[in-house]
């Protein structure tokens, strides 16, 4: 039996399938798309094997569904999801291992915002539930700009048995909590860290929240009680990267 198909709709996200070396079977461009971009993509797709059609943009609408295609779509063998152990493989000789945990985060454009980010500072991974969470959707992957071609996303079928393994490998766990003593500023996210982020509506879920090594929250100015997932990931992605950078410096700095 084939392979199933799977839908990538947009310029970026096309490219980044073809490029991140995606096994793409066909891609479909609209006649009349401009030429620069329907020379790069054609280009890209024959070199990497695929089918190239030029069709009218009814029929790219009707394919597309409600996604915005920019004139482009693609079918592709769908993404696989990576193994815990993958995510600890992609550390590099002298790196500090930064992967992403997510409790319920159920919304594929939060997931895919989450994975951008987490790819953009330079995180190593992100462990998503088989239940109650969001996967590798079209949503997500749309959302996600191209990053969750290359960026590995792995799924465990027990979140906390999966937090536990990566403690046993040396690393800590830090969950995301509003109600949290600790600012995030204050907290150490430049050792071998586990970033949990909790889902939209409930956040950590009790047995996470216990299983973290501590807490940490984002202070908020008025009556926001809280911040959606993916800017909340952000933040804190960035602080780790803020403060393994000042680490690295003190570091060269010492004589």
């Amino acid at each position: 039996m084939a392979d199933p198909s799977e839908t990538i709709s947009g310029k970026h996200a096309v490219l980044a399938a073809l490029r991140g070396g995606r096994r793409v079977r066909h891609v479909f461009l609209l006649r009349g798309l401009e030429q620069a971009a329907q020379r790069e993509i054609a280009a890209l797709a024959a070199e990497r094997g695929a089918g190239v059609s030029v069709v009218e943009r009814d029929w790219l609408d009707a394919r597309s569904g409600r996604a915005r295609h920019q004139g482009v779509l693609a079918e592709a063998v769908p993404l696989r999801y990576a193994d815990l152990r993958d995510l600890l493989a992609g550390v590099r000789e002298g790196e500090t291992p930064l992967i992403l945990a997510l409790d319920q985060v159920q919304d594929p454009h939060n997931l895919g915002a989450i994975i951008r980010a987490g790819a953009a500072a330079g995180a190593h991974g992100a462990i998503v539930a088989e239940r109650r969470s969001a996967g590798l959707s079209p949503g997500t992957l749309k959302a996600a700009a191209g990053a969750a071609e290359w960026f590995p996303i792995a799924r465990v079928t027990n979140l906390g048995r999966a937090l536990e393994d990566l403690k046993g490998h040396g690393l800590w766990v830090a969950g995301a909590d509003a109600s949290a003593e600790t600012p995030f500023w204050e907290a150490d996210l430049a050792r071998p860290l586990v970033l949990v982020i909790g889902g939209e509506d409930r956040g950590l879920g009790r047995l996470i929240g216990r299983m973290c090594d501590y807490l940490v929250r984002i202070p908020m100015q008025g009556d926001m009680p809280c911040l959606n997932a993916s800017v909340a990931a952000g933040i804190l992605l960035f602080e780790a990267v803020r403060q393994r950078n000042r680490v690295a410096a003190a570091q060269v700095d010492v004589p």
